[in-house]
């Protein structure tokens, strides 16, 4: 089993979901793949904007992350996650309508709210078309990992120590340079938090002086032989 290493600290986004949920849902979901489809729909959800808001069996399907949640092999995943969406349609969460328009057909999910229930009667009056509509790409990996999370995947485990040194990390630099700096640590085969630590430094210093941090093997003998390869020789 996977650790969880927590909440990050700082400003992070919030995905609304409506009390009723709680109270008159949640008790009743006795399917964990049910379970998982209904709370992404509301992340997912969440992250589009305007009047008339849905999923298609596509934006399931095609989100690498979610659809692991439903087996490591593809063909039984998507059988998992096909069953989990008709268990969420037969309760009552996901209003499900088959669009078809010339060659393209899709199923089309919505919440089962008072605006969800306009637009599928809106969609089956024909008033609107989904081509109508600006339906951003949304995906699990599209969020960036917490710092935690990347530290342990590409480093190592956390001790507190380690943990107060990348909360500051976190409020000193941009999350894209830690994750570059860990990148190269890993490349480098120097999986020490000082050696990322002293990236960041440097590159705090140089930035903007034409520094090449495109190239592992430059980078790893300016950080070995320059001033913080005391930190960082193996």
């Amino acid at each position: 089993m996977a650790s969880f290493t927590g909440f990050p600290a700082g400003k992070v986004g919030l995905t609304r979901i409506p009390n009723p949920f709680f109270t008159d849902l949640l008790p009743e979901i006795d399917h964990l793949g049910e379970l998982k489809v209904t709370l992404y729909a509301f992340w997912f959800l969440e992250h589009l904007e305007g009047a008339v808001r849905y999923l298609s069996y596509e934006d399931f399907v095609t989100d690498r992350r979610l659809l692991q949640c439903f087996g490591t092999d593809e063909a039984s995943a998507r059988e998992a996650l096909r069953e989990a969406l008709e268990r969420a349609v037969q309760r009552g969460t996901f209003l499900c309508v088959h669009y078809k328009e010339g060659q393209r057909e899709s199923m089309l999910y919505f919440l089962n709210t008072p605006r969800g229930r306009a637009a599928v009667e809106a969609l089956k009056r024909g008033e609107w078309r989904p081509e109508q509509l600006n339906h951003p790409e949304v995906a699990l990996e599209i969020e960036r990992p917490n710092i935690f999370r990347l530290y342990e995947q590409n480093i190592g485990p956390l001790t507190p120590m380690l943990a107060e040194a990348l909360r500051d990390a976190e409020r000193t630099y941009p999350m894209a340079w830690i994750e570059e700096a860990i990148r190269i640590a890993v490349e480098n085969n120097v999986r020490r938090w000082r050696y990322i630590e002293a990236i960041l430094r440097a590159r705090m210093e140089r930035e903007g002086h034409g520094a090449d941090w495109r190239d592992p093997e430059t980078n790893r003998r300016k950080y070995i032989e320059g001033e913080y390869g005391q930190y960082v020789r193996h």
